[in-house]
């Protein structure tokens, strides 16, 4: 579960290049979309410890911007303050639902620009109406919006329009509406840092995604789909066990299966043992009541199944190289 606890690693000390971010806002842009977008990039910054991602907001004149929910914004900038864009730029047009969708020239020149230096180029909702206009997506997929595929189809028939909510081509990314926005900028956020960084910012921002209505909140893992019933059943035994652990023998006979089976489950479908998995189960319940509560280091260590504060203790500094009330000071300071 190292992705899921990375926010609380040590960072390890590397050069990076600083990425822009520019948002070009049009009028009755999705502000859900938007900050969806945003949440995303300033969340990677959290995980990873840097500010490796930077954005601002470009409107098309010099006026406050409307979004489709009556909330003005006032951009850092003016689009004819942007002259050009850089390599490691990207430039993402937000659109929304009653966007209007006339070409704006000067953003037409700034996206082939872009294009033909490599920067990233991107559309939310129905932003990829500027790419295409700007001639970018030539036979190239994209992602729109449902309620403007008439129209794009019509009028650029030679650009692959995807039936995807989001689509990864290369350098251009697109989305049709908020919810793939979040999948969008998670793919951008992984080719940009790394896959571990993508999937700790996936963990924080979609940890509600597939649960049913109503549903209490629980112990959040990071078992793939993909994984087995089996794998999944065993990740139900451990989190309702966390205080009282059971041995693996005994979930694998709760399981009616060997415990050489479940061994090779857990290895194929998520890298580790099932011991393992679940000590580290154990740490993150641990980390999450120790930054969120003000329960004593021994009443935690008892809460998750630890028979000493020694124990507990050399175990969180094994898997987060800080001790449980170094980790405390540090984040209260914080």
């Amino acid at each position: 579960m190292r992705d899921t606890n990375q926010c609380f690693m040590p960072k390890p000390k590397a050069a990076f290049e600083q990425t822009n971010v520019l948002f070009v806002v049009l009028e009755h842009f999705s502000l859900m979309s938007f900050t969806c977008a945003v949440d995303c990039l300033v969340t990677s910054n959290l995980v990873e410890g840097t500010k490796r991602f930077v954005f601002s907001t470009i409107g098309l004149k010099p006026d406050n911007v409307l979004s489709d929910i009556g909330i003005h914004i006032t951009p850092d900038y003016i689009l004819s303050d942007i002259k050009t864009l850089r390599d490691n730029d990207i430039l993402i047009v937000c659109g929304g639902y009653r966007t209007n969708l006339m070409e704006h020239a000067r953003l037409s020149k700034l996206i082939s620009q872009g294009c033909k230096r490599n920067a990233i180029l991107g559309g939310i909702w129905n932003g990829a109406v500027a790419l295409c206009q700007a001639g970018v997506l030539e036979k190239k997929p994209y992602a729109l919006h449902p309620d403007n595929h008439a129209y794009a189809k019509e009028r650029f028939p030679s650009c692959i329009l995807s039936s995807d909510s989001y689509v990864d081509s290369n350098n251009i990314v697109t989305s049709s509406g908020a919810s793939s926005t979040l999948d969008m900028m998670l793919a951008l956020v992984e080719k940009i840092t790394s896959q571990a960084n993508s999937n700790a910012v996936r963990e924080i921002l979609s940890c509600d995604r597939g649960m049913p209505v109503n549903s209490k909140p629980q112990l959040h893992t990071c078992l793939p789909d993909s994984a087995p019933a089996i794998v999944k059943e065993a990740n139900l035994l451990m989190v309702s066990n966390l205080d009282e652990p059971l041995h693996v023998e005994d979930i694998a006979r709760c399981l009616k299966i060997s415990r050489r089976k479940l061994e090779r489950l857990f290895k194929s479908h998520i890298q580790t043992s099932p011991s393992k998995y679940y000590l580290e189960l154990r740490l993150t319940y641990a980390r999450q009541l120790l930054l969120q509560s003000e329960d004593s280091i021994s009443a935690i260590a008892a809460s998750t199944g630890f028979s000493s504060t020694t124990h507990f203790s050399r175990c969180f500094k094994e898997f987060f190289s800080v001790s449980p009330s170094m980790m405390r000071e540090k984040m209260s300071i914080c």
